[in-house]
């Protein structure tokens, strides 16, 4: 954590940054990588297609080689191995009570490079998270939005199976504009890095307009992460206070939370625990949420002249 203290003079002086070793991140990738390479044993392309010496790529991988282009073109394993091994999907989560579907399908991937741009972006922006707040913080984020990414996408894509950690990643992309946001006073150059942010997240929801790319995990897991940056990477802020030390004035700094930041931090927790909860409840009782929102199927996928949807 940082803080500022100024001496009798009068003169303000930064204490260094102290960060935590981040190793759950770094975890989080071995674990995915591990999780991908497991899939692909079970998935044994040459004996589960049909013709399959002529038709799996990258046959010198023996049983690790990838489906078809046709049918995988993120060179990974058949759907009907992803679903066996924990896709999210809607029958399964509802009618057939497999509810921790909603979790395991965050630690699997529809490819190698589906998984190779995921990892990149956790560590890029996990790192820096962990870093900054230790790992039950980041971890809390991470687990929590991947969740509430599966709520929503399950609750709209009601006809198709849904893997990858996108909803996981967009909620620490989501928890960092909060934590910006919340704790604004004590960073400097804070309008570049609140543009930055906002480009990463236009660009991976834009990219979620695309067909077979689940954009309500996308949606659900920003808010998610968004609103659970304002309630657990909250950070006080420093105020200044006469005090009087030998006969001399002086000041020091005492950390407190300002007003926005307990009105931000009360109304976040509010909306974040409801959110999941109504959107729970209403996935288990069998809801789709199409039928509540007739426009929002647009937000998934948007058809053009070269697709559609």
């Amino acid at each position: 954590m940082s803080g500022r203290d100024v001496d009798r003079r009068g003169k303000t002086r930064e204490n260094r940054n102290s960060t935590w070793t981040s190793w759950l991140v770094p975890l989080i990738v071995v674990a995915n990588i591990a999780i991908f390479v497991f899939v692909m044993f079970i998935n044994d392309c040459p004996k589960t297609v049909a013709g399959a010496n002529g038709d799996c790529m990258a046959k010198f991988l023996g049983r690790f080689s990838f489906q078809p282009l046709r049918e995988s073109p993120l060179f990974g394993p058949s759907s009907s191995t992803l679903e066996k091994m924990g896709a999210l999907e809607w029958r399964k989560v509802v009618q057939g009570h497999e509810k921790w579907r909603l979790l395991t399908s965050m630690f699997l991937h529809a490819g190698l490079i589906h998984l190779l741009v995921n990892m990149v972006n956790v560590i890029a922006i996990g790192r820096r998270l962990e870093q900054q707040f230790g790992f039950i913080k980041v971890g809390l984020v991470y687990v929590i939005s991947g969740f509430g990414g599966s709520v929503l996408s399950a609750l709209f894509l009601q006809n198709s199976i849904s893997v990858g950690a996108s909803g996981a990643l967009l909620g620490l992309l989501g928890a960092m504009s909060s934590e910006l946001l919340i704790n604004w006073t004590i960073y400097s150059s804070k309008l570049g890095a609140l543009f930055t942010i906002l480009f990463m997240v236009a660009i991976d929801l834009a990219i979620g307009l695309l067909p077979w790319v689940d954009n309500f995990a996308h949606i659900g897991g920003f808010l998610t992460g968004f609103l659970l940056g304002f309630v657990v990477l909250i950070r006080p802020q420093y105020g200044w206070e006469e005090s009087r030390n030998s006969g001399q004035y002086g000041a020091r700094g005492k950390a407190k939370f300002n007003p926005c930041q307990y009105l931000l931090f009360f109304v976040a927790a509010v909306l974040v625990v409801a959110g999941l909860i109504v959107g729970t409840v209403m996935l288990f009782k069998g809801e789709n949420g199409n039928k509540l929102c007739k426009w929002c199927h647009r937000l998934d996928c948007y058809p053009t002249s070269r697709w559609t949807c």
